[in-house]
Parts: C-alpha cells; structure tokens; sequence
C-alpha cells in the first residue's frame, strides 16, 4: 500500500495530479484546499498517500498534510462517505473550519458544502463530534455547548418528523436540562413541549 510519494510534479489540474517517481507516473486526487499549496509543475513535491482499493481499480489520494489525511480517513470511516466524497467536503471548505463545523455540531455550515445533504451533514456530526473534539477541535467559547449522543440522534428524528432544527434543538436541550437521559423519553418530552 503506497502511503506517501515523493516525485516530481508531472502535471498539475484540480482533477488530478500526476506525479513522475523515477520515471513511473502516479495519478493522484486532492482536494482544492491541497492543490492551491502545491508547488507549480515541474517541482519536487512530497505528499502523504491514502490508497483505495476498488473492485476494477486503485485510486490515490493525496494531501496537503498529516492533518488532512487523518480528517479524510475519519471522514471515510462514516457510513455513506465515500472517498470521493470525503474529498469533496475537504474540498468545499479549510480543515480548520470543517473541524470546527464538525466540532460544534453545526449541521447548516456542513450542509454549504456542495453535494452533502442534511442527513449526510448530520451523520458527520453524530460520527465525528466526539472524536475531533478529542483532537482538539473544540468549539470556539462563545458558541452554545451543542447537543451531544441522544440529544443528537434526539434532535435528528425530530427534524426527520417536519420539525424546525433550532425549536427541536431547544425542545431537546430543555428535555435534558429536567434530566432526561433516555432517547426516546427525550423525544417523547420534546414532542410535548413542541405541540404544546
């Protein structure tokens, strides 16, 4: 498995690189936020490789740094995101910002990047709050703690049923607050408060 090439930058497009090592040509995929920092073609580039095995194929992807191939791969590890995909949404804003949308449960900025719905924007948050948090992607300070495990999935299957996000978030967080923990007395509780 290749995981980082060292070559020369054969050609340089936005849908894929080439990178000459010895005389052997590598196809390699990055996201935008990659492309714009590398050097022009004909430089010497290095860049750390994720391959991905397909049935008919092998396809490389390349990043700017460490920092964004370990946002790729939790990107990945998501149901329903798929390589491609995960590109895209390292593509559709800066990996700090990505990182701090994920971390404050902000589904409306993921929901900005091209080709990423609701459901998907909501599944990167359930899946990934956590662990970029743990990371050291926390919220900025002035932002309200967002809503954690069921309170999540709580939230999710309130918008699901038609309900405005900002009054099922309120609903659920109020819920919590009286202390319930479990979800589905929570969504049981939240619908009270919303059809009352």
């Amino acid at each position: 498995m290749i995981a980082r090439l060292t070559g020369v930058l054969a050609v340089k497009s936005p849908e894929g690189l080439l990178i000459d090592v010895h005389g052997v040509g590598y196809r390699v995929l990055v996201s935008l936020s990659a492309f714009s920092d590398l050097p022009d073609q004909g430089s010497e580039v290095e860049l750390p490789i994720h391959t991905h095995m397909r049935e008919s194929s092998i396809e490389l992807f390349g990043f700017a740094d460490e920092a964004e191939k370990a946002l790729f791969l939790q990107l990945i590890a998501v149901s329903g995101v798929g390589p491609r995909l995960a590109l895209t949404i390292l593509s559709g804003m800066p990996t700090d910002e990505l990182v701090g949308a994920l971390a404050e449960g902000n589904v409306k900025r993921l929901v900005g990047i091209p080709g990423i719905g609701k459901r998907t924007a909501e599944r990167l948050v359930v899946d990934l709050q956590d662990k970029v948090r743990a990371a050291g992607g926390a919220a900025p300070a002035a932002s309200p703690a967002p809503a954690q495990g069921p309170e999540v999935e709580a939230v999710s299957a309130l918008v699901n049923l038609g309900y405005r996000e900002a009054d099922a978030d309120r609903a659920v967080r109020d819920a919590a607050r009286d202390g319930v923990t479990d979800l589905a007395e929570m969504i049981r509780t939240a619908l009270k408060t919303l059809s009352g």
